[in-house]
């Protein structure tokens, strides 16, 4: 699976998001900036959705695993 990167030339800059990732989004003064904050952002999103789930899940009685995506 591949993700999609936007990002748009503003004034103070480049904004940015992933576009199948809610809340992956930054800024930076650079699209270079903006690329490194992008892929924090990414990171950033990820640990706290597992920070959820785990949160809810906690004292149920679940199977958890690994799933790889396969590349698209």
């Amino acid at each position: 699976m591949k993700f999609t990167a936007v990002f748009e030339k503003v004034a103070e800059g480049y904004i940015a998001f992933v576009e199948e990732l809610p809340g992956a989004n930054t800024q930076g003064s650079t699209i270079e900036e903006a690329r490194a904050n992008l892929q924090e952002a990414v990171e950033l999103v990820l640990e706290a959705n597992r920070a959820l789930a785990e949160e809810m899940m906690k004292g149920k009685k679940v199977i958890r695993e690994n799933f790889p995506l396969r590349a698209a």
